[in-house]
This record gives C-alpha cells, structure tokens and sequence, in this order.
C-alpha cells in the first residue's frame, strides 16, 4: 500500500542559521520531514533525514534547504520530500531614544518542498504596536493600544535574509516592540504609537503593499492578530496575494 507521507514531527535540535552580518546565530529548531515513498522503500525516513541534517545544521540558511531536501529525496526514493524547520531568531535592538541595547525574539520558519520542482517558502512572526483609531477619535485624552503579531510567509524569487523581512514588518505597525526600554523610551514609543494609530486591516495592508512593491518576492501571505487590550477577543485580517492578482 502507497502512503500519502511518512515522516518525523517535531524533532528538536540545536543549529546554526546564518546572519545578514556575515556571523552565525546558534539557535533550537523544531524540524518536521514527511516523504512520499513508494511502497517497496524500506529505509528509514529518521536515519536518512538525520544524517542529512547532521550534514548542514552547522551552516543553516534558506540556500541550503534544496541541497538538502534533493539529499533526502534521493536516499529515500521519494516522490515528493518536505521539510518544515521553526526556531527562534534573535536580533539586537537599541532602544529609540537611549539607544539600550537588548535581544528581540522573532519566531522564523524554512519550508522546503521538492518533487519535479522546488518550492521555498520563508516566514517570520513579528511583534508590534498597534494604536486603535477609533479609540483616540473618540477620546479627549489617551487611547488603547495592543501588541500585535504580523505572521508574514514569503515565495521568494530570490535570496532574501529573514532581517530584512522582519524590518519591512516592524515599519507597519503603530510602533515596533523593544525588549528593553528605559523610561525615555517608553515616552517615545507610546507616542509614536499614537501618532500612527492603526487597525490591523491598516496593518495588513501595509505589509501587502510593501512586499508586492519587493523585488524579490513572488507570492506572499500575511495575517495580523492584535490581542485587544479592552476585549477578551482578538481582531485578525488575512491577505493571500493570489487573491490579489499578485
């Protein structure tokens, strides 16, 4: 009998992604890897995929995702193999005014397919501010703010580092996020918020906007969920660029 996929979930290990600057960040991912094996294949999928992911962890960027996806296709004679890798990913951050520096996280993902073609798709989740419109239309002092999560996943036509994705985000929002903030900056930062207010329908837009105008990128998906401070609910919108006529 054929199987739709066979593969490992959730297996964490310790790799190295590159930097923009030319360093490398170690970090923990967690990597899932399902195959489509013809039904003779007796291999085993997690000694093949381990030992190729031994082979590239010390080096990890979006370069070699097909090297290795080709690598376990072959071994395992599969129709199609795809490789799901998330981890988080640092970056340094000087505060706006004091310039303090501290690390900011952002949740990343690589995924790779492979079968007649390749296909690389790049995400990251990027906090940021958003400021509610209508709350300081109708206020005479102060409105609410939230913190938000821009979830953009990128096709990208060619190499794109995950700083610059997290860069053309963090410009949509209210404000960007800190993780560390003297009091300077906390004065900044909630008034740049309220100079920009924003819905997440004005966030989303912005970051489709944006990464249609991106030379590099073929095809984008971007949700935005703002975890409201004055509702037990969240607000959320979607833009898939197929649907855009990208």
């Amino acid at each position: 009998m054929k199987l739709q996929s066979v593969g490992i979930k959730d297996f964490t290990c310790p790799v190295s992604i590159r930097e923009k600057s030319g360093s490398h960040q170690q970090t923990v991912a967690s990597i899932s890897l399902r195959a489509t094996m013809p039904h003779h294949v007796r291999e085993s999928c997690a000694s093949v995929f381990i030992q190729a992911l031994n082979k590239h962890k010390k080096d990890m960027s979006a370069r070699i995702f097909p090297a290795l996806l080709a690598e376990v296709r072959e071994q395992l004679q599969a129709e199609k193999a795809q490789l799901e890798m998330n981890f988080p990913y640092f970056i340094a951050k000087h505060a706006p005014v004091t310039g303090t520096a501290s690390l900011m996280e952002y949740n990343c993902a690589f995924i790779g397919t492979i079968n007649q073609q390749e296909d690389l798709l790049l995400s990251v989740s990027v906090p940021v501010t958003t400021l509610c419109p209508c709350s300081k239309e109708i206020s005479s002092a102060g409105a609410h703010n939230q913190r938000a999560e821009v979830h953009l996943t990128v096709r990208p036509r060619k190499f794109i580092w995950l700083e610059d994705l997290i860069s053309l985000v963090e410009g949509c929002g209210s404000c960007e996020l800190y993780a560390l903030l003297k009091r300077p900056d906390e004065k900044f930062v909630t008034e740049e918020a309220y100079a920009r207010p924003m819905f997440v329908e004005d966030v989303v837009r912005m970051v489709s906007q944006k990464s249609l105008e991106h030379p590099d990128i073929d095809w984008f998906s971007v949700g935005v969920e703002s975890f409201e401070s004055i509702h037990k609910h969240s607000a959320y919108a979607f833009v898939d660029s197929d649907d855009l006529g990208a």
